[in-house]
């Protein structure tokens, strides 16, 4: 399984409207592509800050999501944000939101 990490910083007082328009909007985009697993998202308490991880089955399904549909969601979502989403890739190694287990690191 294979996770990407983003973390971006909101405009003030938008942290209600970004979550409802992306489980309006984005979330069904999401459930569509091919090899997506799950999605969480993470508010610092100040609603500044939030941390976006994504959960795919493989490495090549994230990276055609990259590619493909992520450049329309960042235009779609960019009136929320300041600045630069910073964006980090993973080996999900485990988990037990849907109680995976995954080969371990060797």
């Amino acid at each position: 399984m294979f996770a990407r990490h983003i973390t971006l910083w909101l405009k003030p007082n938008v942290a209600k409207e970004f979550a409802a328009r992306f489980e309006r909007e984005i979330l069904p985009l999401l459930k569509k592509q091919k090899g997506f697993v799950d999605e969480l998202l993470l508010f610092t308490p100040d609603k500044k800050e939030v941390v976006a991880i994504s959960l795919w089955e493989k490495k090549e399904d994230a990276e055609i999501y990259r590619r493909g549909l992520y450049p329309k969601i960042e235009n779609m979502m960019e009136e929320f944000i300041e600045g630069v989403p910073v964006i980090k890739n993973y080996e999900a190694e485990y988990s037990t939101i849907h109680k995976i287990a995954f080969a371990a690191v060797g």
